[in-house]
């Protein structure tokens, strides 16, 4: 296991925003095995079933309940830990929540991102910042081409612009205050995560489960979306190959990067479903667990995928998991969970154990 990133987080101190989050949690949890000492930030518990319970966390991490957009307790936070790694993924993550609280969301994931890069930058700690927006930072025109990291910011929905302008805000950090000194920072683009352990609202896969287990019908309001699919070991490996580069060398200090999968294995929401239907019920060939409904209210962009080559050329990284993989360790990781009542701890486990086995092989 400690062989994955060259052993750069084993004994280090590493904090973690958002750790009790679905992505916070497998990070905390992928961390604990590479030999960290992990602690973790967080406001509460963002869903019941909450992954970072059920992992039991709260009894291997240092875990600190706090406010991101409270500047004092961020401060606090880095002048006791004064970590060697911080992971930023405290945020509003639902489109559609950005839409009911505009002003949450863009407290939280602008200015939540700014108070922990002006703590970092009052600390003059050694530390390796790793600041993780969205794939919905990038103006989306529609035009149905992957987004590169130089290609223009924004955003039509409060979610996607706080990214896009989170995004900005840490590249005037970087110019401003860390092109020199203790505090080197990357950031990471990704989105449309999956996998064991996700019971957010309004997300598809939570949204799927949560129906079949209840016998009901899923409704889709946009089957032919198209999105970058990934399983959330894939964009985690990226985040923490970032933070070994940055920490091995300041060549990439400062730069922003998109993980997600090859951008030309087209999936949308529909294609996505339909696979997990089958997983979850070999016989619904019919797709009988499917109800197709009118577009929501909201709007959200058609086409979103990305181009990942500058990561591959720079940090020689890229995904190990083809979608039928990310599908099926997704849905199996439900299943084992819901009908052969296994602890999320050992599924968890297993899926770090296999991904990483796949990742040091490739």
């Amino acid at each position: 296991m400690v062989e994955a990133f060259n052993n750069i987080y084993k004994n280090k101190k590493v904090v973690i925003t958002g750790e009790t989050g679905f992505k916070g949690s497998w990070l905390a949890s992928w961390l604990l095995e590479l030999g960290a000492e992990v602690y973790g930030f967080s406001k509460g518990l963002p869903s019941g079933p909450c992954l970072f319970n059920l992992l039991e966390l709260r009894d291997q991490i240092s875990h600190q309940k706090g406010d991101i957009n409270t500047l004092d307790e961020v401060e606090r936070l880095i002048n006791d830990v004064r970590p060697d790694f911080l992971f930023h993924l405290a945020a509003q993550a639902i489109v559609k929540d950005s839409y009911e609280n505009p002003i949450n969301t863009f407290n939280t994931n602008v200015m939540g991102t700014i108070n922990v890069m002006e703590a970092l930058r009052k600390s003059q700690t050694s530390c390796v910042g790793i600041f993780v927006t969205s794939d919905k930072c990038y103006h989306n025109d529609e035009m149905d081409r992957p987004f590169k990291e130089e290609d223009p910011l924004g955003g039509k929905d409060p979610y996607s612009a706080s990214k896009g302008a989170a995004e900005v805000v840490i590249r005037s950090y970087y110019y401003s205050f860390f092109q020199e000194g203790p505090v080197k920072i990357g950031t990471g683009r990704a989105g449309n995560v999956i996998g064991g352990g996700d019971w957010a609202a309004n997300r598809i896969v939570p949204d799927c489960i949560r129906a079949w287990a209840e016998n009901e019908k899923v409704v889709l309001r946009r089957p032919d979306a198209i999105r970058p699919w990934q399983h959330v070991l894939e964009p985690l490996s990226g985040y923490l190959t970032l933070g070994q580069r940055i920490f091995e060398s300041s060549i990439v200090n400062g730069q922003s990067f998109n993980f997600g999968p090859d951008p030309e294995l087209r999936h949308s929401v529909g294609n996505l479903v339909e696979k997990m239907s089958i997983e979850w019920d070999p016989n619904d060939s019919n797709n009988e667990l499917l109800k197709i409904e009118p577009e929501g209210k909201f709007d959200e962009s058609q086409y979103l995928r990305l181009d990942s080559s500058k990561a591959n050329k720079l940090l020689d990284w890229n995904p190990v998991l083809s979608f039928d993989e990310t599908v099926s360790m997704t849905v199996n990781w439900y299943k084992r969970f819901y009908q052969n009542q296994e602890s999320a701890k050992d599924l968890c486990q297993a899926d770090i154990k296999r991904y990483t086995a796949k990742l040091i092989e490739s």
